[in-house]
């Protein structure tokens, strides 16, 4: 069993919501094993599907390169996927913060829930907050590769 972060003293955390037009097991893929098709830089990403293996990847947005860590927590084939999310300045600011992903098949697709908790404050709570819903946008405009 993984050593859950202690996030007691960082209660700080968000939730966004959105229903993708795809299957439960195309979403689980795209955040365990289809994560460079969309979400990573290309050649950036070392990642295994496996509880409690560290994982790194570099993010790209306007022009600079964002280093992420993590390790998986907790893994249910199309239905969850937890793990812990670290990055820098203006990140998490090094703090060691948990992403839950729920997925829920729905007549239209499967209706994703993110949760992020563990903010070291409310500005990286607040920029996360205004990240993630367009992150599962980006996601859902790249849907159409991932499944051919």
């Amino acid at each position: 069993m993984p050593v859950q972060p202690d996030l007691s003293e960082r209660p700080i955390s968000l939730t966004v919501e959105r229903t993708l037009p795809a299957s439960a097991e195309v979403l689980y893929r795209a955040w365990t094993s289809r994560f460079d098709s969309w979400f990573a830089a290309p050649g950036t990403l070392l990642m295994k599907a496996e509880v409690d293996v560290p994982f790194f990847f570099e993010a790209r947005f306007e022009g600079q390169r964002h280093a992420h860590y993590g390790r998986f927590l907790r893994l249910v084939p199309d239905q969850l996927v937890e793990m812990t999310w670290v990055t820098g300045a203006p990140g998490t600011k090094g703090a060691e913060t948990v992403v839950t992903i729920e997925f829920s098949p729905r007549e239209a697709g499967t209706h994703v829930r993110l949760t992020h908790a563990g903010f070291a404050d409310v500005e990286s709570r607040d920029g996360h907050e205004e990240a993630w819903p367009h992150v599962l946008e980006h996601l859902e405009n790249q849907l159409a590769a991932m499944t051919d």
